[in-house]
């Protein structure tokens, strides 16, 4: 028997619009009846379809490239939040699954760091836009603390994370000890935290597609970790300072890079 859950919480917000039409459970029908109403296009210009698992031997990112087919488990979160996501972000998930295609086409051994990059954006990748940019300097200095406690009034105002990561999405179901993303950072103007939020995932959507299309995030090290735990309201425990001293989820920061 599937787990009901109800689909609450911050980080949900970029899946809101279509949950809340959808039924407590994953249901492949359900799927299929949302892309026909807003159907989605690869970048191969191919109109996309989530059906059943297929053994028609094509790999995963190709199948989709060459038949815009999606392979989708009936009552399986991973593959019911990987679909709203393509519904909500449908040129960022165009974007990488072009990615896998071209990788696919020229390598001969290997994935290389590119790609392990994207695989990594795409399981558990999250985009975080502030108007305040000390927060994000916060963020990339890994100063948690700071960040999520001594700034937690600014983070409703000034700072969104939406979250990208369908694996991501399965995990917050139930959030659990360390849980973490690998985020991109952007800052915008502070009218842009007003705005409507379909306008912000449709911009957010192109901007960070243009983004992986171009190149700008070439290995893993490239995407920020983010410590989802420390966010309001994700777990009652992160209501007190203390929880921000537990350094297993809350790391102090990398070691510098060997030139």
């Amino acid at each position: 028997m599937i787990e009901s859950f109800p689909y609450t919480g911050e980080l949900f917000a970029p899946l809101a619009p279509l949950l809340s039409g959808l039924p407590p459970n994953p249901s492949l029908t359900a799927l299929q009846g949302l892309i026909a109403k807003r159907p989605v296009y690869t970048r191969s210009g191919l109109p996309l379809r989530f059906i059943l698992p297929v053994d028609d031997g094509l790999v995963y990112e190709s199948r989709i490239w060459q038949t815009g087919r999606v392979a989708t488990r009936a009552e399986n979160w991973h593959d019911f939040f990987n679909a709203l996501v393509w519904l909500t972000f449908p040129q960022l998930k165009g974007a990488l699954n072009a990615r896998h295609a071209q990788w696919a086409a020229k390598e001969t051994s290997g994935r290389g760091r590119a790609r392990d990059a994207l695989t990594h954006f795409d399981e558990c990748g999250a985009m975080l836009v502030a108007s305040d940019r000390s927060l994000l300097e916060l963020v990339r200095e890994f100063r948690w603390k700071t960040l999520f406690w001594e700034r937690r009034g600014d983070l409703q105002t000034t700072l969104r994370c939406f979250i990208f990561g369908h694996g991501t999405y399965e995990q917050l179901r139930q959030p659990h000890h360390g849980l973490t993303a690998k985020a991109v950072l952007y800052d915008v103007a502070p009218a842009w935290m007003q705005l409507p939020l379909a306008r912000q995932l449709a911009e957010l959507d192109r901007r960070v597609a243009d983004d992986w299309l171009n190149d700008r995030y070439e290995q893993p090290r490239d995407l920020q970790p983010l410590p989802l735990m420390g966010f309001p309201g994700v777990t009652p425990d992160n209501e007190s300072a203390a929880y921000y001293y537990d350094l297993r989820q809350f790391r102090p920061g990398r070691s510098p890079r060997r030139v």
